[in-house]
């Protein structure tokens, strides 16, 4: 019983902390449903540093955005994974809007590979290390064309998590810059929230970065920009 409450509490702490974290959005006038969705379409563009090299790299269009984080943004939103070129090309633009031109090479890639006698293209696994990439949205405000929204971006290590041997036992999270270096540890047990928390208390130890996002005519938003918190 003593441990069921435990858990109740700790949920509870989450989730107040996710409700102050959003309230405090809020006050730039911009609503719940904006931010759910700002949120939902960066964790989807939002990539692995150890395969495109930056989750998300900078770029001042977004066709001049890396080819390999491109491709693996288009991969890793695929409905099934065996495609037509065309399915590939449609899916591209779903992602980045009518604006985007850059072409999926007729030869593949490293990780959608073409297959000449049937002309199809195959996406294919790729393997991942105990790092998971992740952000928070530190600031949202409106433009003319959409949001300009300001990230917070931070590793968090599972690598104390492939050591334990009982699915409830509790291990080190490692919160790190993406240089790698070690910032704080928190425990498995305690959440996101406090994650997030242990970010804003260093906060000038992180990468921040500002992205520009479009808003079309029917409320899609779509990435047009992304550089580091203070370059012009």
């Amino acid at each position: 019983m003593k441990k069921l409450l435990a858990i109740i509490c700790v949920l509870l702490v989450i989730l107040v902390g996710m409700y102050l974290y959003k309230t405090n959005l809020l006050k730039s006038n911009i609503t719940a449903q904006e931010v759910e969705k700002i949120e939902e379409y960066i964790s989807k563009i939002y990539m692995w540093q150890e395969i495109t090299e930056e989750a998300l790299p900078q770029f001042d269009n977004i066709n001049n955005a890396s080819d390999i984080w491109i491709w693996e943004v288009v991969k890793k939103n695929l409905e099934n994974y065996e495609l037509t070129y065309g399915e590939i090309q449609e899916k591209a633009i779903e992602m980045f809007g009518k604006d985007f031109k850059k072409q999926f090479p007729k030869e593949g890639s490293e990780y959608i590979k073409y297959q000449e006698d049937i002309d199809k293209y195959f996406a294919t696994g790729i393997g991942l290390d105990t790092l998971e990439d992740m952000f928070f949205i530190k600031s949202i405000k409106r433009t003319n064309k959409g949001y300009q929204v300001e990230i917070v971006e931070y590793l968090e290590d599972y690598s104390q998590a492939m050591n334990i041997e009982a699915e409830d036992e509790i291990y080190d999270i490692y919160i790190k810059r993406l240089n790698h270096e070690t910032v704080a540890t928190i425990k498995s047990s305690e959440g996101e929230t406090r994650a997030i928390e242990v970010v804003k208390e260093n906060i000038e130890a992180f990468t921040e970065k500002t992205m520009n996002l479009v808003k079309d005519s029917e409320g899609r938003i779509y990435i047009e920009s992304v550089r580091h918190l203070g370059q012009s």
